[in-house]
Protein backbone atom coordinates (compact mmCIF):
# COMPACT_ATOMS: atom_id res chain seq x y z
CA UNK A 1 0.00 0.00 0.00
CA UNK A 2 3.01 1.96 0.47
CA UNK A 3 4.78 1.44 -2.59
CA UNK A 4 1.56 2.13 -4.56
CA UNK A 5 0.96 5.88 -2.98
CA UNK A 6 4.46 7.10 -3.01
CA UNK A 7 4.35 5.96 -6.84
CA UNK A 8 1.13 8.14 -7.33
CA UNK A 9 2.72 10.37 -5.66
CA UNK A 10 5.84 10.82 -7.47
CA UNK A 11 3.81 10.54 -10.65
CA UNK A 12 2.08 13.68 -9.87
CA UNK A 13 4.70 15.60 -8.58
CA UNK A 14 5.85 15.00 -12.45
CA UNK A 15 2.74 15.54 -13.83
CA UNK A 16 2.58 18.47 -11.83
CA UNK A 17 5.45 19.98 -13.11
CA UNK A 18 4.33 21.34 -16.44
CA UNK A 19 2.49 23.95 -14.56
CA UNK A 20 5.50 25.54 -14.10
CA UNK A 21 7.60 24.65 -16.53
CA UNK A 22 5.21 26.61 -18.94
CA UNK A 23 2.84 29.42 -19.21
CA UNK A 24 -0.50 28.37 -21.10
CA UNK A 25 -1.87 31.01 -23.08
CA UNK A 26 -5.64 30.02 -23.91
CA UNK A 27 -7.42 31.43 -26.99
CA UNK A 28 -10.91 32.86 -26.87
CA UNK A 29 -12.87 30.09 -28.55
CA UNK A 30 -16.31 31.95 -28.42
CA UNK A 31 -16.16 32.25 -32.14
CA UNK A 32 -17.00 29.63 -34.91
CA UNK A 33 -17.46 26.31 -34.44
CA UNK A 34 -14.41 25.85 -36.68
CA UNK A 35 -12.30 27.79 -34.22
CA UNK A 36 -13.78 25.82 -31.10
CA UNK A 37 -13.59 22.41 -32.68
CA UNK A 38 -9.76 23.02 -33.81
CA UNK A 39 -9.06 24.22 -30.13
CA UNK A 40 -11.15 20.88 -28.86
CA UNK A 41 -8.50 18.98 -31.18
CA UNK A 42 -5.30 20.54 -30.21
CA UNK A 43 -4.24 18.64 -27.17
CA UNK A 44 -0.75 19.55 -27.18
CA UNK A 45 -0.74 21.88 -24.01
CA UNK A 46 -2.37 19.39 -22.13
CA UNK A 47 -0.70 16.52 -19.98
CA UNK A 48 -2.52 13.17 -19.11
CA UNK A 49 -1.03 10.12 -17.01
CA UNK A 50 0.79 8.36 -20.39
CA UNK A 51 3.13 11.62 -20.36
CA UNK A 52 3.91 11.40 -16.73
CA UNK A 53 4.56 7.57 -17.02
CA UNK A 54 7.22 8.98 -20.17
CA UNK A 55 8.74 11.61 -18.09
CA UNK A 56 9.40 9.11 -14.80
CA UNK A 57 10.72 6.60 -17.45
CA UNK A 58 12.70 9.38 -18.64
CA UNK A 59 13.85 10.10 -15.04
CA UNK A 60 14.88 6.42 -14.53
CA UNK A 61 16.92 6.63 -17.84
CA UNK A 62 18.34 10.08 -17.06
CA UNK A 63 17.38 11.00 -20.53
CA UNK A 64 16.45 14.79 -21.30
CA UNK A 65 15.43 14.64 -24.72
CA UNK A 66 12.35 16.80 -25.25
CA UNK A 67 10.94 15.54 -27.83
CA UNK A 68 7.14 15.44 -28.15
CA UNK A 69 5.10 13.02 -29.66
CA UNK A 70 2.80 14.87 -32.07
CA UNK A 71 0.27 11.85 -32.55
CA UNK A 72 -2.27 10.49 -30.24
CA UNK A 73 -3.85 7.38 -29.67
CA UNK A 74 -7.44 7.31 -28.42
CA UNK A 75 -7.47 3.98 -27.44
CA UNK A 76 -6.09 3.24 -23.71
CA UNK A 77 -5.45 -0.08 -22.56
CA UNK A 78 -5.64 -0.39 -18.86
CA UNK A 79 -6.09 -2.12 -15.31
CA UNK A 80 -9.54 -1.88 -14.35
CA UNK A 81 -9.62 -1.08 -10.27
CA UNK A 82 -12.20 0.41 -9.29
CA UNK A 83 -13.99 0.35 -6.13
CA UNK A 84 -17.67 1.29 -4.97
CA UNK A 85 -20.01 0.41 -1.78
CA UNK A 86 -22.30 -1.63 -4.41
CA UNK A 87 -19.23 -4.23 -5.93
CA UNK A 88 -16.51 -3.88 -3.68
CA UNK A 89 -13.29 -3.95 -4.59
CA UNK A 90 -12.99 -4.67 -8.84
CA UNK A 91 -9.68 -5.84 -10.57
CA UNK A 92 -9.98 -6.45 -14.52
CA UNK A 93 -8.87 -5.36 -17.77
CA UNK A 94 -10.48 -2.46 -20.15
CA UNK A 95 -10.03 -1.07 -23.06
CA UNK A 96 -11.92 2.33 -23.64
CA UNK A 97 -11.33 4.30 -27.00
CA UNK A 98 -12.59 7.27 -29.40
CA UNK A 99 -12.47 7.74 -32.43
CA UNK A 100 -13.55 9.83 -35.38
CA UNK A 101 -14.97 7.95 -38.62
CA UNK A 102 -16.07 10.96 -40.14
CA UNK A 103 -14.49 14.37 -40.66
CA UNK A 104 -14.42 15.55 -37.04
CA UNK A 105 -15.92 19.06 -38.08
CA UNK A 106 -18.94 17.61 -38.46
CA UNK A 107 -18.82 14.71 -37.42
CA UNK A 108 -18.81 13.97 -33.49
CA UNK A 109 -16.67 11.21 -31.80
CA UNK A 110 -17.70 7.79 -31.25
CA UNK A 111 -16.99 5.82 -28.67
CA UNK A 112 -16.68 2.29 -27.23
CA UNK A 113 -15.48 0.14 -23.72
CA UNK A 114 -14.69 -3.35 -23.37
CA UNK A 115 -14.22 -5.29 -20.03
CA UNK A 116 -13.62 -8.32 -18.03
CA UNK A 117 -14.04 -7.86 -14.43
CA UNK A 118 -14.17 -9.64 -10.76
CA UNK A 119 -15.03 -8.23 -7.22
CA UNK A 120 -14.96 -8.98 -3.98
CA UNK A 121 -18.72 -9.66 -3.74
CA UNK A 122 -17.80 -12.15 -6.29
CA UNK A 123 -19.49 -10.22 -9.10
CA UNK A 124 -17.76 -11.33 -12.56
CA UNK A 125 -18.88 -9.03 -15.97
CA UNK A 126 -17.81 -8.97 -19.18
CA UNK A 127 -19.09 -6.55 -21.82
CA UNK A 128 -18.86 -4.57 -24.47
CA UNK A 129 -20.39 -1.07 -25.65
CA UNK A 130 -20.39 1.08 -28.37
CA UNK A 131 -21.69 4.63 -29.07
CA UNK A 132 -21.01 5.38 -32.97
CA UNK A 133 -21.68 8.00 -35.36
CA UNK A 134 -21.29 7.94 -39.18
CA UNK A 135 -19.77 10.57 -41.43
CA UNK A 136 -21.75 13.88 -41.27
CA UNK A 137 -23.81 12.35 -37.84
CA UNK A 138 -26.26 11.01 -40.55
CA UNK A 139 -26.43 7.76 -38.32
CA UNK A 140 -25.99 6.93 -34.84
CA UNK A 141 -25.65 3.42 -33.24
CA UNK A 142 -25.78 2.53 -29.53
CA UNK A 143 -25.08 -0.64 -28.40
CA UNK A 144 -23.98 -3.22 -25.69
CA UNK A 145 -23.74 -7.20 -24.89
CA UNK A 146 -23.67 -7.60 -21.60
CA UNK A 147 -22.55 -10.81 -19.49
CA UNK A 148 -22.40 -10.96 -15.66
CA UNK A 149 -22.29 -13.25 -12.40
CA UNK A 150 -24.04 -10.51 -10.54
CA UNK A 151 -24.08 -10.15 -6.73
CA UNK A 152 -26.37 -6.76 -5.63
CA UNK A 153 -27.60 -5.22 -2.37
CA UNK A 154 -31.11 -4.90 -2.00
CA UNK A 155 -32.78 -2.34 0.76
CA UNK A 156 -36.42 -3.04 -0.72
CA UNK A 157 -38.75 -0.78 -2.67
CA UNK A 158 -39.76 3.20 -2.24
CA UNK A 159 -37.43 6.49 -0.96
CA UNK A 160 -37.19 4.90 2.95
CA UNK A 161 -40.53 6.07 4.14
CA UNK A 162 -41.38 4.80 7.83
CA UNK A 163 -45.36 4.13 6.98
CA UNK A 164 -47.55 2.16 9.67
CA UNK A 165 -48.57 -0.96 8.28
CA UNK A 166 -49.85 -4.32 9.62
CA UNK A 167 -48.62 -6.54 6.93
CA UNK A 168 -45.70 -8.21 7.28
CA UNK A 169 -45.30 -8.78 3.50
CA UNK A 170 -45.48 -4.68 2.71
CA UNK A 171 -43.52 -3.76 5.24
CA UNK A 172 -40.51 -6.14 4.69
CA UNK A 173 -40.65 -4.98 0.85
CA UNK A 174 -41.12 -1.23 1.62
CA UNK A 175 -38.06 -1.91 4.62
CA UNK A 176 -38.19 1.44 6.87
CA UNK A 177 -35.47 -0.03 8.85
CA UNK A 178 -33.62 -0.18 5.80
CA UNK A 179 -32.26 -3.63 6.50
CA UNK A 180 -29.87 -5.24 3.85
CA UNK A 181 -30.48 -8.02 1.64
CA UNK A 182 -28.14 -9.39 -0.56
CA UNK A 183 -29.38 -10.94 -3.98
CA UNK A 184 -27.26 -12.94 -6.48
CA UNK A 185 -28.22 -13.87 -10.21
CA UNK A 186 -26.87 -14.24 -13.71
CA UNK A 187 -27.13 -12.14 -16.05
CA UNK A 188 -27.26 -11.91 -20.22
CA UNK A 189 -28.56 -8.82 -21.99
CA UNK A 190 -28.22 -7.32 -25.57
CA UNK A 191 -29.49 -4.14 -26.58
CA UNK A 192 -29.15 -1.99 -29.72
CA UNK A 193 -30.51 1.25 -31.31
CA UNK A 194 -30.42 2.80 -34.63
CA UNK A 195 -30.47 6.50 -34.27
CA UNK A 196 -31.51 8.85 -38.05
CA UNK A 197 -30.74 12.20 -38.03
CA UNK A 198 -33.15 14.59 -38.79
CA UNK A 199 -31.85 17.89 -38.43
CA UNK A 200 -28.78 18.94 -37.03
CA UNK A 201 -28.29 17.72 -33.81
CA UNK A 202 -31.71 15.89 -33.57
CA UNK A 203 -31.70 12.07 -34.13
CA UNK A 204 -34.90 9.29 -34.03
CA UNK A 205 -34.77 5.55 -33.83
CA UNK A 206 -35.60 2.69 -32.87
CA UNK A 207 -33.96 -0.56 -31.13
CA UNK A 208 -34.84 -4.27 -29.70
CA UNK A 209 -33.71 -5.35 -25.97
CA UNK A 210 -33.23 -9.06 -24.51
CA UNK A 211 -32.57 -9.57 -20.99
CA UNK A 212 -32.27 -12.77 -19.36
CA UNK A 213 -31.61 -13.39 -15.57
CA UNK A 214 -31.39 -16.81 -13.98
CA UNK A 215 -30.15 -18.21 -11.11
CA UNK A 216 -32.12 -15.62 -9.07
CA UNK A 217 -32.12 -16.07 -5.49
CA UNK A 218 -31.67 -13.55 -1.60
CA UNK A 219 -28.33 -14.98 0.29
CA UNK A 220 -30.14 -15.96 3.61
CA UNK A 221 -31.91 -17.27 5.77
CA UNK A 222 -35.10 -15.17 5.20
CA UNK A 223 -38.93 -15.97 6.32
CA UNK A 224 -39.84 -12.67 4.21
CA UNK A 225 -37.55 -10.91 1.18
CA UNK A 226 -38.49 -7.68 -0.55
CA UNK A 227 -37.44 -9.66 -3.82
CA UNK A 228 -39.91 -12.39 -2.96
CA UNK A 229 -42.98 -10.44 -1.52
CA UNK A 230 -42.65 -8.50 -4.93
CA UNK A 231 -42.68 -11.09 -6.95
CA UNK A 232 -45.62 -12.81 -5.60
CA UNK A 233 -48.23 -9.45 -5.75
CA UNK A 234 -47.22 -8.96 -9.50
CA UNK A 235 -46.83 -12.78 -10.70
CA UNK A 236 -43.39 -13.18 -11.70
CA UNK A 237 -41.13 -16.08 -11.33
CA UNK A 238 -38.87 -15.02 -8.08
CA UNK A 239 -35.95 -17.18 -9.71
CA UNK A 240 -35.99 -16.73 -13.39
CA UNK A 241 -37.65 -14.97 -16.53
CA UNK A 242 -36.79 -12.82 -19.71
CA UNK A 243 -37.47 -9.18 -20.64
CA UNK A 244 -37.69 -8.72 -23.82
CA UNK A 245 -38.86 -5.85 -26.18
CA UNK A 246 -39.01 -2.89 -28.38
CA UNK A 247 -37.29 0.56 -27.86
CA UNK A 248 -38.03 4.13 -29.86
CA UNK A 249 -36.21 6.87 -29.25
CA UNK A 250 -35.65 10.14 -29.87
CA UNK A 251 -32.32 12.45 -29.15
CA UNK A 252 -30.98 15.82 -29.80
CA UNK A 253 -27.11 16.31 -28.92
CA UNK A 254 -25.31 19.12 -29.55
CA UNK A 255 -21.81 18.51 -26.47
CA UNK A 256 -19.01 18.82 -28.00
CA UNK A 257 -17.25 15.57 -26.36
CA UNK A 258 -19.21 12.53 -25.28
CA UNK A 259 -16.40 11.17 -22.28
CA UNK A 260 -16.19 15.16 -20.74
CA UNK A 261 -18.39 17.72 -21.99
CA UNK A 262 -17.16 21.34 -21.88
CA UNK A 263 -20.50 22.81 -23.60
CA UNK A 264 -24.03 22.15 -25.21
CA UNK A 265 -26.67 19.66 -24.63
CA UNK A 266 -27.37 15.80 -24.61
CA UNK A 267 -30.98 14.49 -24.53
CA UNK A 268 -32.39 11.10 -24.73
CA UNK A 269 -35.80 10.05 -24.71
CA UNK A 270 -36.67 6.33 -24.79
CA UNK A 271 -40.06 4.50 -24.42
CA UNK A 272 -39.01 0.95 -23.31
CA UNK A 273 -41.85 -1.76 -24.32
CA UNK A 274 -41.49 -5.23 -23.12
CA UNK A 275 -43.31 -7.70 -25.17
CA UNK A 276 -44.88 -11.32 -24.23
CA UNK A 277 -44.65 -12.31 -28.01
CA UNK A 278 -41.04 -11.61 -27.89
CA UNK A 279 -40.63 -13.65 -24.75
CA UNK A 280 -40.81 -11.44 -22.21
CA UNK A 281 -42.80 -12.63 -18.66
CA UNK A 282 -45.06 -9.78 -19.08
CA UNK A 283 -46.04 -6.46 -21.18
CA UNK A 284 -44.48 -3.36 -19.04
CA UNK A 285 -44.33 0.41 -20.49
CA UNK A 286 -41.53 2.35 -19.19
CA UNK A 287 -40.24 5.67 -20.39
CA UNK A 288 -37.23 7.21 -19.45
CA UNK A 289 -35.44 10.64 -19.92
CA UNK A 290 -31.93 11.79 -19.71
CA UNK A 291 -30.99 15.21 -20.23
CA UNK A 292 -27.82 17.18 -19.61
CA UNK A 293 -26.69 20.28 -19.98
CA UNK A 294 -23.13 22.07 -19.74
CA UNK A 295 -22.51 25.67 -19.22
CA UNK A 296 -18.55 27.03 -20.18
CA UNK A 297 -17.75 29.23 -17.35
CA UNK A 298 -14.22 30.19 -18.80
CA UNK A 299 -13.22 31.04 -22.12
CA UNK A 300 -9.77 30.16 -21.71
CA UNK A 301 -9.99 27.44 -19.03
CA UNK A 302 -12.32 24.92 -20.87
CA UNK A 303 -12.80 22.47 -18.33
CA UNK A 304 -13.99 24.85 -16.13
CA UNK A 305 -18.28 23.83 -15.99
CA UNK A 306 -20.92 23.78 -14.71
CA UNK A 307 -23.03 20.76 -15.41
CA UNK A 308 -26.62 19.52 -14.45
CA UNK A 309 -27.83 16.06 -14.83
CA UNK A 310 -31.71 14.45 -15.03
CA UNK A 311 -32.85 10.70 -15.38
CA UNK A 312 -35.89 9.39 -14.89
CA UNK A 313 -37.77 6.50 -15.62
CA UNK A 314 -41.69 6.45 -15.64
CA UNK A 315 -44.33 3.55 -15.31
CA UNK A 316 -46.78 3.98 -18.19
CA UNK A 317 -48.19 0.66 -18.00
CA UNK A 318 -48.11 -2.86 -16.79
CA UNK A 319 -45.35 -3.97 -14.12
CA UNK A 320 -41.60 -4.29 -14.55
CA UNK A 321 -39.89 -7.75 -12.32
CA UNK A 322 -38.10 -6.64 -9.00
CA UNK A 323 -34.58 -6.76 -10.58
CA UNK A 324 -35.18 -4.45 -13.69
CA UNK A 325 -37.26 -1.69 -11.55
CA UNK A 326 -35.65 1.63 -11.78
CA UNK A 327 -33.77 3.16 -9.18
CA UNK A 328 -30.11 4.30 -8.22
CA UNK A 329 -27.45 3.43 -9.96
CA UNK A 330 -29.77 1.74 -12.74
CA UNK A 331 -29.19 4.14 -15.14
CA UNK A 332 -27.02 2.39 -18.31
CA UNK A 333 -23.48 3.14 -16.88
CA UNK A 334 -24.03 3.16 -13.29
CA UNK A 335 -23.50 6.11 -12.14
CA UNK A 336 -26.52 7.93 -10.95
CA UNK A 337 -26.73 8.37 -6.91
CA UNK A 338 -22.95 8.73 -5.87
CA UNK A 339 -23.48 8.44 -2.41
CA UNK A 340 -25.68 5.28 -2.48
CA UNK A 341 -25.19 1.59 -3.42
CA UNK A 342 -26.94 0.72 -6.41
CA UNK A 343 -30.60 -0.11 -5.88
CA UNK A 344 -30.85 1.98 -2.30
CA UNK A 345 -34.31 3.31 -3.66
CA UNK A 346 -35.96 2.09 -6.40
CA UNK A 347 -39.93 2.34 -7.63
CA UNK A 348 -41.73 1.73 -10.21
CA UNK A 349 -40.96 5.05 -11.48
CA UNK A 350 -38.20 6.72 -10.40
CA UNK A 351 -36.71 10.30 -10.55
CA UNK A 352 -32.89 11.73 -10.26
CA UNK A 353 -31.58 15.13 -10.73
CA UNK A 354 -27.43 16.03 -10.35
CA UNK A 355 -25.63 19.43 -10.43
CA UNK A 356 -21.65 19.54 -10.70
CA UNK A 357 -19.37 22.10 -10.54
CA UNK A 358 -15.97 21.19 -12.42
CA UNK A 359 -12.81 23.66 -11.76
CA UNK A 360 -9.74 23.34 -12.81
CA UNK A 361 -6.43 23.04 -10.41
CA UNK A 362 -3.18 22.78 -12.97
CA UNK A 363 -3.24 24.86 -16.45
CA UNK A 364 -2.06 21.41 -18.04
CA UNK A 365 -5.33 19.83 -17.20
CA UNK A 366 -3.85 17.39 -15.33
CA UNK A 367 -5.72 17.63 -12.15
CA UNK A 368 -9.19 19.32 -11.94
CA UNK A 369 -11.81 18.55 -9.16
CA UNK A 370 -15.68 18.22 -9.08
CA UNK A 371 -17.91 19.14 -5.93
CA UNK A 372 -21.44 17.72 -6.72
CA UNK A 373 -25.03 17.19 -5.14
CA UNK A 374 -28.15 15.39 -6.00
CA UNK A 375 -31.60 14.22 -4.98
CA UNK A 376 -33.70 11.28 -6.16
CA UNK A 377 -37.45 10.63 -5.26
CA UNK A 378 -39.28 7.17 -6.25
CA UNK A 379 -42.95 5.99 -5.21
CA UNK A 380 -43.63 2.49 -3.49
CA UNK A 381 -46.54 0.69 -2.75
CA UNK A 382 -47.75 2.03 0.34
CA UNK A 383 -49.01 5.38 -0.91
CA UNK A 384 -45.67 7.56 -1.47
CA UNK A 385 -46.17 9.48 -4.66
CA UNK A 386 -43.09 10.10 -7.25
CA UNK A 387 -41.67 13.99 -6.25
CA UNK A 388 -43.73 13.36 -2.53
CA UNK A 389 -40.67 12.64 -0.96
CA UNK A 390 -36.82 13.49 -1.53
CA UNK A 391 -33.59 11.86 -0.56
CA UNK A 392 -30.12 13.99 -1.02
CA UNK A 393 -26.35 12.88 -2.01
CA UNK A 394 -23.59 15.04 -2.47
CA UNK A 395 -19.54 14.94 -2.34
CA UNK A 396 -16.44 16.14 -4.03
CA UNK A 397 -13.35 14.57 -6.39
CA UNK A 398 -10.36 14.69 -8.36
CA UNK A 399 -9.89 13.93 -11.82
CA UNK A 400 -6.87 13.00 -13.33
CA UNK A 401 -6.11 13.41 -17.06
CA UNK A 402 -5.98 10.12 -18.21
CA UNK A 403 -5.85 10.16 -22.02
CA UNK A 404 -5.92 13.20 -23.54
CA UNK A 405 -6.82 12.70 -27.02
CA UNK A 406 -10.21 11.33 -25.60
CA UNK A 407 -11.04 13.68 -22.51
CA UNK A 408 -10.75 10.34 -20.33
CA UNK A 409 -10.57 11.71 -17.12
CA UNK A 410 -9.87 9.01 -14.00
CA UNK A 411 -12.60 9.99 -11.64
CA UNK A 412 -12.03 9.26 -7.93
CA UNK A 413 -14.58 10.74 -5.42
CA UNK A 414 -15.91 10.43 -1.82
CA UNK A 415 -19.80 11.20 -1.75
CA UNK A 416 -22.40 10.44 1.40
CA UNK A 417 -26.00 9.82 1.31
CA UNK A 418 -28.62 9.58 4.24
CA UNK A 419 -29.11 6.03 6.69
CA UNK A 420 -25.31 6.15 6.75
CA UNK A 421 -24.79 5.46 3.35
CA UNK A 422 -21.51 7.10 2.11
CA UNK A 423 -18.41 5.58 0.55
CA UNK A 424 -15.44 6.05 -2.04
CA UNK A 425 -16.50 5.85 -6.22
CA UNK A 426 -13.62 5.29 -8.59
CA UNK A 427 -14.42 4.87 -12.41
CA UNK A 428 -12.98 6.06 -15.53
CA UNK A 429 -15.00 9.16 -17.54
CA UNK A 430 -17.17 11.77 -16.00
CA UNK A 431 -20.40 10.68 -14.77
CA UNK A 432 -22.40 12.39 -16.88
Amino acid sequence: MYQRALLLFYLITFCSSGLFAQQIVWKDTVGTQKAQDTTVRNFSHLYDISDGIKDIGRFIRHDTTTKVSKKRSGISILPNVNYNPSIGFQIGAKVVGGVYVGDPENTTMSTFATALNYTTRGIIVGYLMHDTYTPKNKWNLKGAVFVAKAVGLDYGMGIGNNIPTDIVQEETLNNPERKRYVNQYTVYSFNERIYKNLLPGMFVGAGAFIELKRNIYTLGDHEYTPLDVYSDLTNYNAHKYNNNGLMFNWQYMTRDNPNSAYKGIYTDIVLRMSQTWMGSAQNAYQLQTDFRKYWPLSSVRPNHVLGFWHWGSYNIGGNLAYLDLPGTGKDAFARTGRGYTNGYFKGNSFFYSEVEYRFPILRNQFLSGVVFGNVQTANDRLGTKLFQQWQPGGGAGLRVLFNKATRTNLCIDYAFGRFGQRGLFLGLNEAF
